[in-house]
């Protein structure tokens, strides 16, 4: 059985200024954005489109504002509310973590509506260009929230090998769940959105293969993580990330609707 190795959170000083290991992460994530980014726009059916590097540094500074500002009220709205509205001065400590994926999701969609609106470009199309380039920096946070020993995982079987006692919560084995968000809600999503959105697809499938495909490896995960809090949901109990997840996997459904409506149409005439 593992134990949690419970690292310290700052990962160096400089001047004094602790620089912890869940803001390196948030800076991964990012630097991941320019990267890939890079690659993506040298793809054939986007390059046509006009995608420079130029745009990828505009949506960068946009978009840091959306995961930050809506990843925080995510939090604060959606998990915790009661609790930072009796602290109102710790909504502003993003650096003791706690963001909200789907709290900074939304952020993503405003920040790239303005920017798309500065810019002249169609919303759709944007968010189909950036969406592959979220679930890296997705699981990047999960692993920040490992190291700070966040989103404990549900008992598990102690002949699990990868069983892990998390000394700050109690002696029980649990599963190591941001891990198994990393893996599964980033690594794996990354791979099959990125193969994708390699070929020319219809305007909002990217988007709506992304918000499919999070929706779902996100409800499953969340059965192996500790509930922030549960809900009753059509006769079931569900977590609040699986509550939240829903409705990204109905807009999933619906944008990829949409997306093969028309071309269907099209054979169908032909």
């Amino acid at each position: 059985m593992l134990i949690h190795p419970m690292p310290n959170p700052v990962a160096f000083t400089v001047f004094s200024w602790p620089v912890r290991w869940y803001g390196l992460m948030y800076m991964c994530a990012f630097v991941q954005f320019i990267a890939l980014g890079r690659v993506r726009i040298k793809q054939p059916h986007l390059a046509a489109m006009g995608w420079k590097k130029e745009h990828l540094d505009d949506m960068l500074f946009y978009g840091v504002l959306g995961v930050i500002i809506g990843g925080r009220l995510g939090e604060v709205l959606f998990y915790n509310p009661a609790y930072y509205f009796s602290h109102p001065a710790d909504i502003f400590a993003v650096w003791k973590g706690g963001m909200s994926f789907h709290g900074g999701f939304l952020g993503v969609l405003v920040a790239m509506a303005i920017w798309s609106r500065n810019v002249g470009r169609k919303w759709m199309d944007v968010m189909d260009f950036v969406a592959p380039l979220v679930p890296l920096g997705y699981a990047a946070g999960r692993i920040g929230n490992f190291i700070n020993a966040e989103l404990p995982g549900r008992p598990a079987d102690p002949t699990l090998p990868w069983a892990m006692i998390w000394p700050n919560v109690d002696q029980l084995p649990r599963h190591p769940s941001p891990i198994y968000q990393a893996l599964v809600d980033g690594v794996l999503l990354f791979i099959v959105l990125w193969l994708f959105a390699r070929h020319p697809r219809p305007r909002l499938a990217v988007s709506g293969m992304f918000s499919l495909l999070y929706g779902c490896a996100r409800f499953f995960t969340e059965y192996f993580r500790t509930p922030d809090y549960e809900v009753h949901f059509a006769g079931m109990t569900i977590s609040a990330g699986q509550m939240l997840s829903i409705p990204m996997i109905v807009l999933g459904l619906v944008l990829l609707f949409f997306a093969y409506r028309k071309p269907a149409v099209k054979v169908l005439q032909n």
